[in-house]
C-alpha cells in the first residue's frame, strides 16, 4: 500500500506568519498579506496601502479561500475607510474581485454596515472608519472561533462513522490555516483528527491548475507533522479503487439553499467516486458560505480563470516566455477551459459540517433551520431532522 512508506515528519508549529493582519505604522494603516501565489518556496508578505491592491491580491490568488476573503473583504473597507476613499467604490471593488465566494461580499457588506450606521447615527467619517474596523476585526475572531468548532464537529462525525480512528482522508485544494482566521475548514478537522492520534494519512489532491494542494496542503501538513501523501488529481480514482480512503474531507466557496456545494474545480469528480465506492464525502464551511439568496447550483456563478494557468507553467527560477509569465505547455494560441469551480449536488454530499453543527442528509429545509439558528439566535430547542445540535 502506497502510505506504508510515507513518513511523517517531526511535530513542527506553523510558522507565525498570519495569513492577514490589519497594522498602523506612522505612515497610514496598511493590511498585509501572506503572499500565497509565493508558497512553499517563500514566505513573503504583500502591503497593501488601499482597496485596488487588496483587490489585485484577491485576484491574483495572493489572498484566498473563503473565509478569509471575507475577512479580507472587511478589513478593504475599513482601509479604504480609514485613509479617506470612497467607502462604496471600494466596498464594490471589492465584492467583484471574485464573484463565487460569497464570504466576500458578507465581509464587505458587514463592514459598510458599520461604517453606514456610524454616519447615521452622526458619527463623522474618522468614527465611520474604527466601526468598519471594529466589524472586521470581529468578524476575524468569529471565524477563529468558528474553525475550532467546525473542528470538533467534523472530528466528532468522522469518529461516528468510522470507530476505531486510523482514518485515511483524502482532501482537495487548500482549507487550512492559509484560508481562515484560524486553523481553516476541512484541513482543521484532520489536524484535530492528527493530534489525537487518529489520523493515519492525509491524501492531498495536486489540485490543478494551480497546485494549491502541492503547495499550500503540503506545506500546511508538513509544518504541522502529519503523515501525508501527495498525488496528482487523476490518480484519486485508483486510490478509492484499491480501498485506501475512509472519507473526504474538502471546503466550500459558496452553498446554496439547496445545499448545493460550489468549491475548487475537481470537487465534483471526487463526490461521484466517493459515492460510487460508499465513502463518505463531507464538506466543512462556516455558516457564512451558506447563501440562502441562490436558490440551487445551477445559480451559482462560476467564476471563470484566464487560460495561461492551463497553458503555462510556474516554475522557480526558470525562464518566463509565455504570455502569463510562465513556461508554455502547450501550442501556441491553445484555447484552455479553466473554470475555478464546480458545483457538486446535495445527494452527493454526505454531510455539511458548520460551526453550529453537522447537517445531514443534506436538504434545503435542515439548511435553512441551521442558517435561522445561526443568525437569529438559537434558544436550545431540539434540532429538526437532518440537523446535529451543537
Amino acid at each position: 500500500m502506497a502510505d506504508q512508506y510515507a513518513q511523517s515528519g517531526e511535530d513542527k508549529r506553523p510558522a507565525d506568519i498570519p495569513a492577514i493582519r490589519w497594522e498602523e505604522p506612522p505612515e497610514g494603516p496598511v493590511v498585509v498579506l501572506l503572499d500565497q501565489t509565493r508558497l512553499p518556496a517563500e514566505e513573503v508578505e504583500l502591503v497593501c496601502t488601499d482597496a485596488s491592491a487588496l483587490v489585485e491580491a484577491i485576484r491574483s490568488l495572493a489572498v484566498r479561500g473563503a473565509p478569509l476573503l471575507g475577512i479580507a473583504g472587511a478589513y478593504g473597507v475599513a482601509l479604504a475607510a480609514a485613509r479617506g476613499f470612497d467607502v462604496d467604490d471600494a466596498a464594490n471593488a471589492l465584492a467583484g474581485a471574485r464573484p463565487t465566494a460569497v464570504n466576500l461580499s458578507v465581509g464587505v457588506r458587514r463592514a459598510r454596515a458599520a461604517y453606514r450606521a456610524q454616519l447615521a447615527e452622526g458619527g463623522d467619517p474618522a468614527q465611520g472608519a474604527l466601526a468598519a474596523l471594529a466589524a472586521a476585526r470581529q468578524l476575524h475572531e468569529e471565524d477563529a472561533e468558528a474553525s475550532v468548532r467546525m473542528a470538533g464537529h467534523g472530528l466528532a462525525l468522522l469518529d461516528e462513522l468510522m470507530p476505531g480512528g486510523q482514518h485515511r482522508v483524502l482532501t482537495h485544494c487548500n482549507t487550512g490555516a492559509l484560508v481562515s482566521g484560524g486553523e481553516g475548514t476541512a484541513f482543521a478537522v484532520a489536524l484535530a483528527a492528527h493530534r489525537v492520534g487518529r489520523l493515519r494519512r492525509l491524501w492531498v489532491d495536486e489540485t490543478r491548475p494551480l497546485l494549491q494542494g502541492a503547495r499550500l496542503t503540503a506545506y500546511e501538513a508538513a509544518r504541522n507533522g502529519m503523515a501525508y501523501t501527495l498525488l496528482t488529481d487523476n490518480a484519486a480514482g485508483s486510490l478509492f479503487a484499491a480501498g485506501d480512503v475512509d472519507a473526504v474531507l474538502i471546503g466550500a466557496d459558496r452553498i446554496a439553499a439547496d445545499g448545493s456545494v460550489a468549491n475548487k474545480v475537481g470537487s465534483y469528480p471526487l463526490a461521484v467516486l466517493a459515492r460510487y465506492h460508499h465513502v463518505p464525502f463531507i464538506v466543512v464551511a462556516p455558516v457564512t458560505t451558506v447563501d440562502l439568496e441562490t436558490p440551487d447550483g445551477a445559480s451559482i456563478e462560476v467564476e471563470q480563470r484566464p487560460g495561461f494557468e492551463v497553458t503555462e507553467a510556474m516554475a522557480a527560477q526558470a525562464p518566463v516566455t509565455g504570455a502569463g509569465g510562465g513556461i508554455p505547455v502547450a501550442p501556441l494560441g491553445t484555447q484552455a477551459y479553466n473554470p475555478a469551480f464546480d458545483v457538486t449536488p446535495p445527494e452527493l454530499v454526505t454531510a455539511i459540517v458548520t460551526e453550529e453543527g453537522v447537517v445531514s442528509p443534506v436538504t434545503a429545509g435542515a439548511l435553512a433551520e441551521l442558517c435561522g439558528r445561526a443568525r437569529g439566535g438559537g434558544d436550545g430547542a431540539a434540532a429538526p431532522d437532518g440537523v446535529a445540535a451543537p
